[in-house]
């Protein structure tokens, strides 16, 4: 599903190079749950941005579903975030005035279907908060809160999720309980999941590690193998 060969990035800041990505090689199949970890300015933020199609690498190629990005449009590359891609922030970026099942609804302004809060109700209830729809952010717990977030990436049922830190601002209890709510959409949808986290014990519930110093990956750990629910869905080739 994502392929990423030989991947630089550069950014020029007056008269200085930043160089964020080195020369970055990686495949993720459909149905993977992967985690991309390493300090501060690795390249996670720079990659993961790649990767949902919110940057362009400077140098090297990125194929998602085979299809090279490059030659996409502005039009083209909307189109693949709104609809194939959904998107977890640390920092949960709702809108603070506004109901959990209206900040769900928000992703299908763009995309002009109907039934808009049938399906941001079904997103709401598929992570547990049915019952807090009407509530605004500042009504909700930081968990609750990821929730709406993780719903709102989900209502257009996207076949791959980018988590940035998704745990990063909540208490352990809460962390873990987002954690299961990707478990769950890993095992049982077949929704290819990408996090970014610093923590080790996150990382753990996943299937791969990859580790990132410099802008270059240094070293890749597999933990356990996909559940292969996307060969069930898609039956014998």
């Amino acid at each position: 599903m994502i392929k990423i060969e030989e991947a630089t990035k550069v950014y020029v800041m007056g008269e200085v190079e930043v160089h964020a990505l080195r020369g970055v090689s990686l495949q993720i199949r459909e149905g993977e749950w992967v985690t991309i970890m390493g300090p501060s300015g690795s390249g996670k933020s720079t990659l993961m941005n790649i990767i949902g199609c919110l940057d362009l690498p400077t140098s090297g190629t990125y194929y998602l579903d085979g299809i090279d990005v490059s030659e996409l449009d502005d039009d083209e590359l909307a189109e693949i975030r709104n609809r194939k891609i959904g998107f977890v922030f640390q920092n949960y970026n709702l809108l603070s005035r506004t109901s959990a099942l209206r900040n769900v609804e928000l992703p299908l302004l763009y995309g002009g279907d109907g039934n808009k809060r049938d399906r941001a109700m079904a997103a709401l209830e598929a992570v547990g908060l049915g019952d807090r729809a009407k509530h605004n952010p500042n009504e909700l717990s930081g968990g609750e809160q990821q929730r709406v977030a993780i719903a709102r990436s989900l209502v257009n049922n996207p076949s791959i999720i980018l988590a940035d830190e998704p745990t990063g601002n909540l208490d352990s209890k809460s962390g873990a309980e987002i954690v299961e709510i990707f478990k769950r959409l890993n095992e049982e949808q077949g929704i290819t999941v990408v996090f970014v986290t610093h923590d080790r014990s996150v990382a753990a519930e996943t299937q791969r590690i990859l580790r990132l110093h410099d802008g270059r990956v240094v070293r890749e750990e597999v933990l356990r193998e996909p559940t292969g629910v996307q060969e069930a869905r898609s039956g014998p080739s």
